[in-house]
């Protein structure tokens, strides 16, 4: 379904207070990674009404800590390293949904913390009508030539999950490590010359405007843009390399309606759950097969050998520290 028919499904939903009976998530947009039609399978399935929130994953976690002592959320969506963060923090509850044993080792907390959803891979989404007859870029090297001054965006890394990710994905493709990140630095440094766009929000529309040419970002938001909006798009998997990286979920330490928020993380890890994220062209967490028409859309698994895992948990460990070198030495 289109997601701007879907969008309207949502437009009451906007100003609409919570019910007493809905669950809350916090950092679940529909223009983002497809949950517009995960919200509307929950409540057509579940009969459960989880109103959007457009948090990021940063924000979701400093809200958590802020209502521990009278939580409001029932479950929360973020970026790996902020789930094991809100582990860490205490702000979430053990839960092992339904096929959460079949979620590989290393994608989710051994008491189920927080357990993957899905997966995306950091690469290039490119408006290429937006370039003003620049060519489509092909590397992370690319993006500081001068003919793309102005067109590059990216997610505040200091905030963003995915701008962090981004970070880290540049700075393994220029010679660093979860210990010295020192070549993203130097990398956003050089990035910066070209006046960059960098906010703080999930940005889709505006590849989609053409306000940002090239976005850092996922594959699964460049297909969407490529297979279902008016356009001409891509994804482009840079090539000296990225990182995929999965989105976790947890259940709420004390949520107010912990059963829904239960239901509702049963439902996303079930094979019909797992299937609406393939329609959004991402990987899911559990093995659930990609229908044939959707495997066809992504790059071929040939680019996709030069996206590697990381060590999650160090990854995490290195965020706070590279967050304050963004913002002390990036300017």
């Amino acid at each position: 379904m289109k997601h701007t028919v879907l969008s309207a499904l949502f437009a009451t939903a906007i100003a609409a207070p919570a019910l007493a009976e809905d669950a809350i998530c916090y950092n679940c947009p529909p223009a983002w990674a497809d949950w517009a039609s995960m919200l509307e399978a929950i409540d057509e399935k579940l009969d459960i009404q989880m109103p959007h929130d457009n948090k990021n994953s940063g924000q979701t976690l400093s809200q958590l800590l802020a209502e521990r002592a009278s939580p409001v959320a029932d479950v929360a969506y973020y970026g790996v390293t902020t789930g094991i963060k809100a582990g860490n923090e205490g702000v979430v509850e053990p839960y092992k949904p339904a096929g959460f044993d079949e979620i590989p080792e290393g994608l989710k907390d051994p008491e189920g913390k927080w357990f993957a959803i899905h997966y995306g891979t950091l690469g290039l989404f490119v408006n290429v009508d937006a370039l003003g007859g620049a060519p489509v870029p092909q590397c992370w090297s690319d993006l500081t030539k001068p003919e793309y001054r102005g067109m590059v965006g990216y997610l505040d890394p200091s905030s963003a999950f995915v701008g962090y990710a981004g970070a880290v994905a540049v700075n393994l493709a220029n010679g660093g490590d979860l210990g010295n990140f020192d070549p993203a630095i130097e990398y956003f440094n050089a990035l910066a010359e070209n006046n960059p766009i960098v906010p703080k929000q999930t940005s889709f529309a505006r590849v989609v405007s053409g306000e940002i040419p090239i976005l850092f970002d996922y594959d699964f938001n460049a297909y969407r843009g490529k297979y279902e909006e008016d356009g001409n798009f891509e994804f482009v998997l840079p090539c000296e390399g990225s990182v995929r990286v999965p989105y976790v979920m947890s259940l709420v330490a004390d949520a107010p309606n912990p059963e829904l928020g239960k239901r509702v993380l049963d439902f996303i890890l079930s094979d019909e759950g797992q299937a609406i994220w393939t329609n959004a062209y991402l990987q899911p967490a559990r093995p659930v097969e990609l229908p044939a028409d959707v495997a066809a859309k992504f790059l071929p698994a040939s680019d996709y050998e030069r996206a590697v895992a990381v060590d999650y948990a160090e990854m995490e460990r290195a965020q706070a520290a590279f967050g304050e070198r963004y913002l002390n030495e990036v300017k």
